[in-house]
């Protein structure tokens, strides 16, 4: 029985891991790249519309900080903020380098653009998507 169990949460986490791929490829893709290397952004820095998604990612998980390090509590704090930020961006909240919001400025608000579905879909996966990944 447990194993049936854990075959189902697999499943489903695959599942939903391939839907906010799906929303990433239709809604950020076209600004945010998905992996690329420090030296690759370098090359391609004239020509990039948005930070790297690597970078976004990393930005989030070292600037969020949770007191009692609770993997479970960071991941759920991280992914609210990015179906938060993703309604309302603004400089206040950016965790942007200074350099990445110089060169880009704050990304557009998509409110209304998405679904709360697809936030929480997008989001999750960009938090599991560079689990320990490194922007190199």
């Amino acid at each position: 029985m447990k194993t049936i169990i854990l075959m189902f949460i697999i499943s489903v986490s695959s599942i939903l891991a391939n839907e906010g791929y799906e929303v990433y490829k239709q809604k950020c893709q076209q600004c945010h790249i998905e992996i690329i290397s420090k030296s690759e952004t370098k090359k391609r820095f004239a020509s990039l519309k948005a930070p790297p998604m690597i970078e976004v990612a990393n930005q989030l998980k070292n600037n969020i900080i949770i007191k009692d390090d609770d993997e479970d509590v960071h991941r759920q704090v991280v992914v609210a903020f990015i179906k938060e930020y993703i309604d309302n961006p603004n400089l206040q909240y950016t965790m942007c380098h200074p350099m990445a919001i110089e060169k880009f400025g704050i990304m557009p608000s998509l409110k209304g653009q998405l679904t709360n579905k697809e936030k929480q879909v997008v989001a999750e996966w960009i938090y599991d998507r560079y689990e320990g990944k490194e922007f190199k």
